[in-house]
């Protein structure tokens, strides 16, 4: 008997190491009826995402807050059993991954990955992010993980959300709110970046390469410079580069750059005497562009000289005469901005430019600037 039972134990041993082996040691754990989900969003140029699931209200609605989400920190009974916040979702932890640095409700945040964590209160809640990501729910919460902590509001919301969900909001070229949004109550706290330091970074490592050794790459990032007012100093030494290294002395659009930073550098001597030597050497186009810049930055009459150039060596062309209608425009002369735009009018290459150029010339009519 004895035999017989014994045989029967290790049998049943080997079946069980036989299941357990089939099973790999990374399976994903049974996610039960709650949703996973991931959003994500660009905010300037950091890579903003959320990997999280999604409980029900299942009929639960009024009880969410405060009871199915407990407030502030409690021991649950299990793991650690420390004092816990509410995992932000269901599962296995909410996990925010940013590529770069943020701020995260003006605070700073380096690149990674982090759990999500909310101390609920209806007063002032708080948002936790932790270095500890693969834990299973708050369980294992230890506030020595803590990355950051942020304090927000939470803001009633007129719907019930049935699905826990995460969304991006109020989103700007710098920032965006992230929103958690369950029943009748959303969490929000705000992300942020200094989108003008991301380019500039990103146009200074790409010069670094082989596109960095032509006076068009060059003049592309000295005038991103011009055009954000950032870091001018490093936009004339780009242009300089260009302009004495690789042939954009020879260019008008490199020598017209390198003028207008030198104007807003305030060295307005060498910015005359750049954009005399640059004049003689711009084309059609590359004229009539420089003038609309002037325009921009209210350079009127130094723009309505820069248009008579152009239209004295391009007398019968419509890009031409429609630059003299908006620099008489540009000046007030709004009788002589009507004649050079009724001249271009027949000119117009395409339907959608006669329609631009007609709506023009009604806005001058009205005695109103086209520009």
């Amino acid at each position: 008997m004895k035999k017989y039972l014994l045989l029967s134990v290790l049998a049943i041993t080997a079946l069980l190491n036989q299941a357990f082996a089939q099973v790999p040691y990374n399976a994903a754990i049974p996610n039960g009826p709650s949703k996973k989900a991931v959003v994500s969003e660009q905010i300037g140029m950091t890579e903003v995402s959320i990997a999280y699931h999604r409980p029900a209200v299942n009929g639960r609605s009024g009880k969410i807050w405060g009871d199915v989400v407990h407030k502030g920190f409690i021991k649950q009974g299990f793991g650690v059993n420390n004092p816990a916040p509410w995992r932000a979702g269901a599962n296995e932890n909410t996990i925010l991954t940013v590529d770069k640095d943020v701020k995260i409700e003006g605070q700073n945040l380096a690149k990674g990955n982090y759990a999500i964590f909310v101390a609920y209160d209806p007063a002032e809640s708080i948002v936790i992010f932790s270095k500890k990501i693969d834990g299973w729910g708050s369980y294992f919460y230890d506030e020595k993980d803590d990355a950051l902590r942020v304090k927000v509001k939470p803001v009633p919301l007129d719907k019930s959300v049935e699905w826990l969900q995460f969304e991006f909001a109020n989103q700007t070229a710098n920032s965006a709110a992230v929103v958690l949004e369950w029943d009748k109550l959303a969490i929000p706290f705000k992300i942020e970046v200094n989108a003008l330091q991301q380019q500039f970074e990103a146009l200074a490592s790409e010069l670094k390469h082989p596109r960095g050794f032509t006076w068009q790459a060059l003049n592309v990032a000295a005038n991103w410079s011009l055009q954000n007012n950032y870091e001018l100093e490093q936009g004339l030494a780009w242009a300089n580069l260009g302009i004495n290294n690789f042939g954009g002395g020879q260019e008008f659009a490199a020598l017209a750059t390198k003028s207008l930073l030198l104007e807003k550098l305030g060295n307005t001597a060498e910015a005359e005497s750049t954009i005399k030597k640059a004049l003689p050497m711009g084309n059609l186009n590359e004229l009539n562009q420089y003038g609309r810049q002037l325009i921009r930055a209210k350079k009127m009459k130094e723009a309505l000289e820069v248009f008579k150039l152009n239209y004295n060596k391009n007398p019968t062309q419509f890009v031409s005469l429609l630059g003299m209608a908006r620099g008489h425009s540009a000046t007030g002369d709004f009788k002589q901005a009507s004649e050079f735009a009724a001249k271009a009018l027949p000119l117009a290459p395409n339907e959608s430019n006669k329609k631009t150029v007609q709506g023009m010339i009604d806005t001058l009519k009205s005695n109103k600037d086209i520009n």
